[in-house]
């Protein structure tokens, strides 16, 4: 992040989330500013883990909505509240409607885990009514905006509204008063853009040596894409994997704010940060969502080819910003995190109808540690050959030369699947 004269819009806003830290005080917890000793060790530099998955509703969205909610006077309160959410504002939402005697309403995809769903109907009890519709956040929102104007109903935003975005910033106040020096970065997950524009605002004024960067999934970069064209824009498509941060269009005031203070956004891949889940899961004993796992997965030392480059020496902070995860999902997670490590691969197997073509296939094209993980065939007694999808999953990505080598010189008929192929993501 470029630093420059604070604005004073964004002086403003700084104070706002100031406000914001004391008014939501009792509604909230002080997360935890753990030290990741796997990070620190992986990048040479101190790396600390803001624990927002730890929020009574496991994700920082609780400080927005309470922040919103909290400034509303009683006849605004009377009229009731309605939200669009892929799953953790809503949850937020639904607890400051509990709290607060505020009837509410909230619209989630159908692409919403059930155990988000749940929780909502848990935290909200009788003061919510859920409507689950729209394949995207996107949809859903949409929907609320309906649903506001013909009610008169107030729309608490997820991420595009100042008391929002000040209820998420406080994240940043928190930091500020647990570490005795500045940290050098402060990595953020990045969807609607809402708490990346709260810290960095407050940043800018409290903390004008740390650099802010967002981590923004590939397959849902809106904010990139907004700061690139120079406005937002609507993604034609984006990969739901990383639920709490897949929007296709940035918030317009977010993408203000974002662009006037220069922050820096880089995309990571899905595959890096399910791989980050599954370390954080194993190594740090952290059940985080995919959007908790993007800051983290975002940083490397120089030369790992990490989306962002942390020098050795640094003091890095790293939001975990939600940690509600399905366990269902888990296969998807290993899934993708192995093909991402070049650790899966897959193949159309051309086998000769005959006895043993299998066995030959095991004994001369795979490796002493590779391994058959998928195998997808039917026999036709009608034809000499028969196709199967097979995927092989190897012991060392290193080795795949040798394995399309043996491939290469097999007599049986050998095609790779790409990852872009249709083939790819109906099986895989």
């Amino acid at each position: 992040m470029l630093k420059k004269d604070v604005s004073p819009q964004q002086q403003t806003l700084a104070n706002e989330v100031e406000a914001a830290a004391t008014r939501i005080a009792d509604s909230v917890i002080m997360s935890p500013l753990q030290v990741s000793e796997r990070l620190s060790a992986a990048t040479g530099s101190t790396v600390y883990l803001k624990r927002e998955d730890l929020q009574m509703v496991r994700s920082y969205k609780i400080r927005g909505a309470f922040n919103f909610m909290l400034q509303l006077d009683e006849t605004e309160r009377a009229r009731g509240v309605v939200c669009a959410s892929a799953g953790n504002h809503a949850q937020g939402f639904a607890r400051a409607c509990k709290e607060l005697g505020i009837q509410g309403t909230i619209f989630v995809p159908k692409t919403t885990p059930r155990q988000k769903i749940e929780r909502v109907r848990h935290f909200g009890g009788d003061r919510v009514t859920i409507e689950i519709s729209g394949s995207t956040y996107d949809d859903a929102s949409a929907l609320a905006h309906r649903y506001a104007e013909r009610n008169d109903a107030l729309l608490v935003s997820a991420f595009d509204d100042l008391r929002t975005i000040a209820g998420q910033g406080t994240v940043a106040v928190e930091i500020a008063s647990q570490l005795e020096v500045a940290p050098d970065y402060i990595i953020v997950p990045v969807g609607g853009g809402g708490v990346i524009s709260g810290i960095a605002a407050y940043a800018a004024q409290n903390l004008p040596s740390t650099t802010v960067i967002g981590a923004e999934p590939a397959g849902a970069a809106s904010m990139i894409a907004a700061l690139k064209a120079g406005r937002p824009v609507t993604l034609e498509n984006i990969d739901p994997f990383a639920d709490g941060t897949a929007v296709k269009r940035a918030g317009a005031l977010t993408y203000d704010i974002v662009s006037d203070l220069d922050v820096d956004v880089r995309p990571v891949a899905e595959g890096a940060i399910a791989t980050e889940m599954l370390d954080m899961y194993q190594v740090d004993g952290i059940i985080a969502e995919p959007s908790g796992a993007i800051a983290s997965a975002a940083i490397g030392a120089p030369g790992t080819g990490k989306p962002i480059t942390i020098e050795p020496g640094s003091t890095v902070v790293c939001l975990v910003s939600g940690g509600n995860n399905d366990i269902s999902r888990y296969p998807e997670i290993l899934e993708r995190s192995l093909v991402h490590e070049g650790l899966k691969h897959y193949f159309i197997v051309d086998f000769p109808q005959e006895p043993g073509a299998l066995r030959r296939f095991l004994n001369e094209i795979l490796g002493p540690e590779d391994d058959i993980a998928m195998f997808e065939y039917v026999k036709r007694s009608d034809r000499e050959t028969g196709p199967a999808f097979v995927g092989i999953e190897l012991g060392y990505a290193e080795d795949l030369p040798n394995l399309l080598e043996r491939m290469d010189a097999s007599q049986i008929e050998i095609e790779r699947v790409h990852q872009n192929s249709p083939m790819f993501r109906l099986f895989a």
